[in-house]
């Protein structure tokens, strides 16, 4: 199936399928920078405010991918772009697609060489801020791929965020995204159960916050002064120890449990720490961690 090309015009265009919470505010942006826009999305009734706007809602995802020559893709993960990709893929020669969807980095690199095979470029998204974001120079979104097709893209792509090319790999940009959100979700699952041990202590979560907002503001200079050592391979217990760190662990541990909180998080953690004093870690840098994560 072959949609009507569009007429030639002096707007740029694209082509946008997904309409969830982040697929609406990329849409939104790219009218806002003045882009023909068109949409596809399983549950056309998202359209209608866009298409209100001036967008164009194609009937199929076929239809919407033969109308840009760049697609851009914002769904769930790579199971749903593979499902709207295999449908639609007489139409992929040409095109140019960037999936800012969040899954592994092999499915990335199975994206890519899946497309080539069908004439198609690839590039990878990994976006770092929420729906919110999109539309701010100031946000960034992490991208891999041929340079040529982040280059010859890379205005469109700014009207979402700022662009931060990582290299050719096509898995680059998902291990870099991977890697924020490995940092984010457990600073984010220690936050929220040091609240609930402070809520069962009767410390209320907005009493606490401050002293939690402290304790985050602190971890930056402890980024900074660990990640030089871990580059240069030096663990040496010079400032602290691991085994100090166990002990402070299990301390939060047997706190938690006196409170009646859950103690999982915590045990996992002491649990670590053990498994690397238990390795020969226990005089080294709490960064030896680093060593035992990667089985060394």
């Amino acid at each position: 199936m072959s949609a009507t090309p569009q007429q030639p015009s002096s707007k740029p265009s694209v082509t946008l399928i997904g309409l969830g919470p982040m697929g609406l505010a990329m849409a939104g942006a790219y009218l806002d920078a003045g882009y023909r826009v068109t949409l596809w999305n399983r549950t056309a009734g998202r359209a209608g405010g866009l298409v209100a706007r001036g967008a164009v809602l194609a009937p199929s995802a076929a239809d919407a991918i033969a109308a840009n020559e760049l697609v851009v893709l914002s769904l769930t993960d790579y199971d749903a772009a593979f499902a709207v990709l295999a449908a639609a893929e007489t139409e992929l020669a040409g095109r140019v697609v960037v999936n800012l969807g969040s899954d592994t980095p092999e499915r990335a690199r199975e994206a890519a060489r899946w497309l080539a095979e069908r004439g198609a470029g690839h590039l990878t998204g990994g976006v770092q801020v929420p729906p919110s974001g999109i539309g701010r120079p100031e946000s960034s979104t992490f991208y891999s791929g041929p340079v040529e097709l982040f280059r010859r893209h890379r205005a469109a792509l700014e009207v979402l965020t700022g662009a931060d090319y990582r290299g050719d790999d096509p898995g680059l940009a998902q291990v870099y995204y991977q890697i924020q959100m490995d940092l984010f979700w457990t600073s984010l699952a220690g936050y929220l159960h040091a609240t609930a041990v402070a809520e069962a202590n009767g410390i209320p979560a907005d009493e606490f916050l401050p002293h939690a907002a402290a304790t985050a503001a602190s971890l930056p200079g402890f980024l900074a002064f660990y990640a030089p050592r871990i580059a240069a391979g030096n663990h040496e217990g010079d400032v602290d120890r691991l085994a100090m760190g166990l002990a402070s662990v299990e301390h939060v541990l047997h706190t938690v449990e006196a409170s009646g909180v859950d103690g999982a998080l915590p045990r996992m953690l002491a649990d670590t720490f053990r498994r690397g004093v238990e390795a020969g870690y226990g005089a080294s840098s709490a960064s030896s961690l680093v060593r035992l994560f990667k089985g060394e």
